[in-house]
């Protein structure tokens, strides 16, 4: 079975509280709202503490054309997908050695927060040694559900070329589309949550030798599955304006979850002869504290489940496709018992869902 070998992501160079988030908010979007303090609870009861930025607050207070910003994300993206990239392949802590990027064979690019054509793999190609022939396999507008996305297709290629390394590298600059003049609720709660993440991820076919591995247990690909809910396209996304990026975001999707998901999670369990009971590592998006409340309440898990999403959303925010891999990283860090089963789950616009079953080897 192909199997994760490493992973890593970068500290973007802009901590800031949700504290001090909220008082800029207030600043901005108070004249709009007669409701303002209400509506800022929700910096609060989403239990996020601290967000990475790619620039610091003052230029939030500007306006900043489509242009500006779309340059701004295809020159961050490769500053920070070369730093990301250098720190998977070289990650002590996982790695015994230096992997050369030459060696890899494919490049899962993911974003949905800005374009580029050519594409930022491409770009990065330019920078970092990279094999000329290396797969290139750019993967746009998933959102949250594109991390886990973009790591089953990974898996795929490598059961396919059980020989391949590959990397999945997601770069979300979500900050790049904040809309200072869009006074929607749909905004509001997004500025609430949302934060600019990059992380990248090393996947390999079962005929890599293990032996390039510092840790004693790996997860390792078992199945996937994609799910597409039919006439969903309003629950999640962006509205593209002149401006720039504008956020969808309906309040609806707890509800949905609690709804949608139970069915579609134990339908693929059953096909792979399991059940939820038999799941030890539930490595999900954290999309929010209410997402995350329904995915307990939908499947059943308890807090435990879901220490390591509520950790990264405390401490990051929501970062879009590049969240999931983050929480990733901290269990592949932890570790696992041989034989034990993990199912990752994101979602994502669609409305759609990525599940993932992975054991421990």
């Amino acid at each position: 079975m192909p199997y994760l070998l490493s992973a890593a992501h970068i500290k973007l160079p802009y901590l800031l509280s949700q504290e001090k988030i909220m008082e800029f908010s207030r600043e901005i979007f108070g004249p709009s709202f007669k409701n303002i303090e209400r509506l800022l609870k929700a910096f609060k009861n989403g239990q996020v503490e601290n967000r990475y930025f790619s620039n610091d607050l003052e230029w939030f207070k500007e306006d900043h054309t489509f242009a500006e910003r779309n340059d701004l994300y295809i020159k961050q993206a490769i500053e920070f997908g070369v730093e990301a990239i250098q720190k998977c392949l070289a990650n002590t802590e996982f790695l015994k050695e230096e992997l050369p990027a030459n060696e890899l064979d494919a490049f899962f690019y993911v974003s949905s927060t800005g374009m580029a054509t050519p594409t930022i793999d491409a770009r990065i190609m330019n920078e970092l040694p990279f094999n000329p022939h290396a797969k290139r396999i750019p993967i746009w507008g998933l959102g949250c559900a594109g991390g886990a996305s973009g790591l089953s297709r990974a898996f795929e290629y490598c059961k396919a070329y059980p020989r391949a390394k590959v990397i999945v590298l997601s770069v979300e600059l979500c900050s790049l589309t904040f809309q200072r003049n869009d006074i929607s609720k749909s905004n509001l709660i997004g500025t609430s949550l949302f934060a600019d993440g990059v992380s990248c991820v090393l996947v390999c076919g079962d005929e890599v030798p293990h032996e390039l591995s510092k840790k004693e247990s790996h997860l390792a690909f078992m199945n996937s599955q994609s799910t597409l809910m039919p006439d969903s396209l309003d629950v999640m996304g962006w509205d593209v304006r002149d401006q720039g990026l504008y956020v969808v975001f309906s309040k609806d999707i707890p509800t949905i979850i609690k709804e949608w998901l139970k069915p579609n999670v134990q339908a693929f369990l059953v096909e792979n002869g399991l059940k939820l009971d038999d799941i030890s590592d539930f490595i999900a998006h954290p999309g929010g504290k209410k997402v995350i409340d329904a995915y307990h309440e939908a499947l059943g898990f308890d807090e435990s489940m879901t220490r390591e999403s509520m950790s990264v959303l405390r401490e990051f925010g929501n970062m879009s496709s590049a969240t999931i891999l983050y929480v990733l990283e901290r269990f592949m860090q932890r570790g696992g018992n041989k034989e034990d089963i993990g199912l990752a789950a994101a979602l994502g616009p669609g409305f759609s869902s990525e599940l993932l079953l992975m054991r421990w080897t």
